[in-house]
């Protein structure tokens, strides 16, 4: 499943230093100057579940397999990136072809890294790369609305009517400067507005990027961007980017130790790979034998025979039935023997809505 989240932001606020974290490498170049990224780095990230582990403890197994997630590195942007102003239009379209985006806001003072518009100030920040997309979203709409209007004219097509006023309503909430993911949709509307790739109907995780010295709680900057994603419904994290990736450079039995020094629990990396997977609106299930433990990336509200086809195609074309154990069941009565003989497992068909860790064997026949 080629799904991505992009990290975008203007320049020097930390994008590259998060993406290296993510990638666990020195991919992508951390620089003190604006566009060191010229183009965008992907990275295939684990997404982190402690439910493998669990699983691998009651079955014996060669393997074990996480889920991914593939993170973008898309070079910063500037005002006027609409335009073209620094290699925009060539950004701008990497943005495009990710499913959701990880913003990043500078929320640390240091005199030795640039800032393009001269000091750090996470809202302004916000605002000015918001209005890159939505005056580039407007700038879709205004090249698409011309020709419906015309084919309205012409002739009766409700459909193109419908799609019309759609866009319409699109135009209308962009030109008030406001992102599109923030407009009532009706399912019909969302449809066709996401056939255009629109930028701001994307959804967005904020990441308040904030020195050492700040961590564990943040600091004035990173609460503003808080209570500005709060406002928005949208979610937002408090990380230091230069620590996640110090961190991501540690053997496993060191990190702990590290992580004291910083009033830390856990790395922040997990927690936003795991926001990410949910914005993109995505669940997991297993699969558990000897050979493999796996865990499968579907859409939430995916029917059984499509989540089979996630492992072969041949699965989804001749599905017949999927034994069901739920991932608790599993784990309480040790296996899928214990689950069957407690009568937890279940056989389920065509019409099963597959649930985030259910633990699922396929019968099929080709």
């Amino acid at each position: 499943m080629a799904l991505a989240c992009g990290i975008v932001g203007l320049p020097n606020v930390g994008k590259s230093t998060l993406f290296n974290a993510l990638s666990g490498a020195a991919l992508a170049a951390a620089a003190n100057y604006p566009f060191c990224t010229i183009e965008p780095n992907r990275a295939v990230v684990p997404v982190p579940d402690p439910r493998l582990e669990q699983l691998s403890q009651i079955v014996p197994t060669e393997k074990i397999t996480p889920t991914t997630l593939t993170v973008v590195d898309i070079a910063g942007l500037v005002r006027g990136a609409h335009a073209g102003q620094g290699l925009g239009n060539q950004f701008l379209s990497h943005i495009r072809e990710v499913q959701a985006i990880i913003h990043v806001l500078r929320c640390f003072e240091d005199p030795d890294i640039v800032h393009v518009e001269g000091h750090p100030d996470p809202l302004r920040d916000k605002e000015i790369v918001e209005l890159e997309l939505q005056l580039k979203d407007l700038e879709t709409l205004q090249r698409v609305i011309p020709r419906l209007e015309r084919e309205v004219r012409i002739a009766v097509n409700p459909e193109a009517a419908r799609r019309l006023q759609a866009l319409l309503k699109a135009e209308a909430h962009l030109s008030r400067a406001q992102n599109l993911r923030t407009l009532p949709l009706e399912e019909a509307e969302r449809s066709y507005l996401e056939e255009l790739h629109l930028l701001t109907l994307k959804p967005v995780l904020y990441v308040a990027n904030v020195d050492e010295k700040s961590l564990p709680e943040g600091n004035a900057l990173s609460q503003a961007v808080q209570k500005a994603a709060e406002k928005e419904e949208a979610s937002s994290l408090v990380l230091c980017a230069a620590v996640e990736a110090q961190i991501a450079t540690l053997p496993p039995e060191e990190r702990a130790d590290f992580l004291s020094l910083y009033g830390l629990r856990e790395p922040a990396l997990p927690q936003l790979i795991r926001e990410a997977y949910r914005l993109l609106g995505l669940i997991t299930f297993f699969t558990a034998g000897p050979k493999e433990i796996r865990a499968w990336t579907i859409h939430a509200g995916t029917l059984a025979p499509e989540a089979a086809g996630q492992i072969h195609s041949d699965m989804e074309r001749g599905f017949i039935r999927a034994e069901v154990i739920a991932f608790k069941d599993y784990i309480q009565y040790g296996g899928e023997e214990g689950a069957k003989d407690a009568g937890k497992l279940r056989l389920e068909g065509r019409e099963y809505e597959v649930q985030d860790g259910d633990v699922i064997y396929f019968r099929f026949a080709v």
